[in-house]
């Protein structure tokens, strides 16, 4: 059975610290593992991120590129302000 975020399309999940700063990322391999690991193990360190003054004609195609389903949105200090979907983006410049 497939979990209710991965059939709304998430397939990722990122991680942040206490202060909520982006640590990292748990990508598809990661989150559909049956491993019995801890996330620091599982996660990919320094995730991309963009920045809330990005500008989404610059960072579609960055996330196709990277092949990136959605990029978290950072203040210049790396705390986590939200997510940025691709789906919604595209669908933005349009």
């Amino acid at each position: 059975m497939r979990s209710p975020k991965r059939q709304e399309g998430w397939d990722t999940c990122f991680v942040a610290d206490q202060n909520r700063v982006v640590m990292g990322r748990l990508g598809r391999a990661a989150l559909g593992g049956s491993d019995d690991v801890s996330v620091e193990e599982a996660m990919t360190l320094g995730s991309s991120t963009c920045q809330a003054c990005l500008e989404l004609e610059k960072e579609v195609p960055r996330m196709r590129d990277q092949h990136l389903s959605n990029l978290p949105v950072t203040r210049s200090d790396g705390v986590l302000l939200g997510i940025l979907r691709r789906e919604d983006a595209e669908r933005a410049l349009q």
